[in-house]
């Protein structure tokens, strides 16, 4: 019987003799590593937090006590210890284990931890909320390194060290971000420090400090430099926190003597732990960003000729510059830092940043292309309107993953992005229907002189892919595949081929459909909007919520139409996690499913 069998909740670790405890960190490992290998998923980030993990449910009392994920790729050996064990096979598949922390998942997720930088805004929260409440518990947040490259956290560490909740921090450096400093020295003041005795070195090293101004000024700048090396952590301690490390975070005995030292303080605490990404698995200690996430291969995608096409523009043009928020290799903007080191900006985890960013360089007459996934550049949407769109700004936007995205589920489907980006005055929404279309919407677009979005899908080009001279499309204008009368089958993006393969089955029944491809949502196409007045029943397709979606701005556009517009897109709730396909075969998207429902009306 593994030791994991015998883990049915966090509280069955005590159980475990300290033998049992230091094997059972390599069993966690090779339970990660074999499922994320058949069924994809976040591997490196959770392969380094193994032994916290452990440290931390064998420590505090969870659910009763609050532990929050920065962000849920790291969440995988914390789903093993808490009772999901047994389905973890069915990681990110459909009705299975979702690939982040979610509470209606488990009560042992206290909070959702699909985007970055928010577990120590939440954290503080629930830590207020008790203290008004009247109970007692503790509340941890493990936020790794990188979450710290966004805004909200500090926000968050500045608020927390001001009203003085007792909260636990613990950073997760590790080695990608922040200090490579970790030994003995940090352990030992770690350990030291939650014995009570850091208060009594903190007024040891004021009092030299005060005695050595009378040295004068410059002497007195040299000393508080000195006290920031010998204390790393002295930023967070000016922020009101109690700092302790650096701490190996893979020495599981000392990092759960640590935690209970610090489980009887008081105070907003942080924690600081060095850990290896990666940590277990050769290729990925080696390769740690390689294995952040392991997905399927697709062949030629989307982002792939976004990637070539960019490329194949900067060389001609070097005022066009690249901007992405911690993505460069899943927006494909890797390739491009290898040609134009200089002309590519990688922000970190600080959508806001990139966007109002991307508009400086823009006032400045560069050709900015900010690549985000559809469901991150959601956090932005306030810079879009404000610091580009008031200003009519030419930023590209190429909006990766749009659409549904599949198994990693309500946080990361990108099905609004139609919606939100439609309402804004001044801006260009545009949907390619494949790789070509692609290629020619991002030469274009730089020809509006004006904001663009071009949302594309994630996954393999639809259509035959074939690299040709590029071919100017007007602004707001679309395409008629095919003729027709009475009925009209409507398309924005990945829906257009599963129309035109609508309407050929419907031919052969003896319909007459017509075929567009709206290309445009914004603006959207004035003589094929007066051609759709002529036609009996408009159908109208698009992979993003119905509500305020492509479909919905043809009806606003057709309001005194006498025939019937029928939507199809996705339903007013989010879409759960599982493979792409099967989940466009439940909402309706698939093009069986499309025809099915087309027949149907008819």
């Amino acid at each position: 019987m593994s030791m994991l069998e015998k883990i049915e909740k966090p509280q069955d670790l005590k159980k475990l003799n300290k033998e049992e405890l230091k094997k059972l960190p390599d069993e966690i490992r090779k339970v990660i590593i074999d499922v994320t290998k058949e069924k994809g998923g976040h591997l490196a980030g959770s392969l380094g937090v193994v032994e916290l993990t452990i440290a931390l449910h064998y420590v505090f009392d969870s659910p009763k006590d609050k532990i929050l994920w920065d962000v849920g790729h790291q969440a995988y050996a914390h789903k093993l210890l808490t009772g999901r064990y047994k389905n973890f096979h069915t990681l990110r598949t459909l009705n299975g284990i979702s690939g982040f922390p979610h509470p209606e998942e488990s009560e042992h997720d206290s909070f959702i931890a699909g985007h970055a930088s928010n577990a120590i805004s939440a954290a503080l929260g629930i830590a207020t909320a008790r203290d008004l409440n009247g109970k007692n518990f503790k509340v941890i947040a493990v936020v790794g390194d990188g979450s710290l490259t966004g805004g909200m956290a500090y926000e968050g560490l500045n608020h927390a060290g001001h009203i003085q909740k007792d909260i636990i921090i613990i950073l997760n450096d590790n080695q990608m971000f922040i200090s490579k400093r970790v030994g003995a020295l940090g352990t030992y003041l770690a350990k030291i420090f939650t014995l009570g005795l850091v208060k009594e070195i903190e007024k040891g090293v004021e009092r030299t400090l005060s005695r050595i101004k009378f040295w004068g000024p410059k002497l007195l700048r040299l000393a508080k430099r000195i006290k920031v090396l010998l204390f790393p952590g002295m930023i967070f301690e000016e922020m009101g926190f109690a700092y302790f490390g650096p701490v190996d975070g893979h020495n599981l005995f000392k990092l759960i003597e640590i935690l209970n030292g610090i489980k009887k303080l008081s105070g907003p605490i942080l924690l600081h732990i060095i850990t290896k990404k990666g940590k277990g698995y050769p290729p990925a200690e080696k390769t740690p960003e390689k294995f952040h996430g392991i997905g399927k291969k697709e062949g030629l995608t989307y982002t792939k000729v976004f990637s070539e096409t960019l490329i194949e523009l900067a060389k001609k043009d070097n005022r066009i510059c690249a901007i992405t928020a911690a993505m460069p290799e899943g927006t494909g903007l890797i390739e491009f830092q290898k040609h134009f080191p200089d002309r590519f900006f990688d922000v970190g985890i600080a959508e806001q940043h990139a966007v109002t960013f991307s508009a400086g360089l823009a006032k400045q007459g560069l050709k900015p292309v900010c690549a985000i996934y559809s469901t991150f550049l959601q956090r932005a949407f306030d810079q879009i309107i404000h610091d580009v769109c008031i200003l009519k700004l030419p930023v590209i936007f190429a909006i990766d993953r749009a659409g549904i995205v599949g198994e990693d589920g309500v946080t990361h489907q990108g099905i609004f992005d139609l919606s939100y980006l439609r309402l804004i005055p001044n801006i260009v929404v545009c949907a390619p229907k494949d790789g070509i279309e692609l290629r020619n919407l991002l030469y274009s677009s730089f020809k509006y002189k004006k904001p663009v979005a071009i949302r594309y899908p994630r996954g393999k080009v639809d259509g035959i892919y074939e690299k040709k001279d590029f071919e100017f499309i007007p602004e707001g204008k679309g395409e008629i595949i095919e003729e027709g009368e009475d009925i009209a089958l409507v398309g924005i993006g990945n829906t257009v081929y599963k129309i035109v393969n609508t309407g050929k089955k419907l031919k052969k029944e003896g319909f007459n459909p017509c075929i567009i491809n709206m290309r445009f949502v914004k603006p959207l196409d004035k003589e094929i909007l007066e051609k759709l007045k002529n036609f009996k029943i408009i159908f109208t397709f698009e992979e993003n919520t119905l509500k305020g979606g492509f479909g919905s701005a043809i009806r606003e556009e057709l309001q005194n139409f006498n025939g019937r517009i029928i939507n199809f897109g996705l339903p007013d709730k989010f879409i759960e996690h599982g493979e792409s396909n099967e989940l466009r075969k439940i909402y309706g998207l698939s093009e069986e499913k499309i025809y099915e429902n087309v027949r149907r009306y008819l």
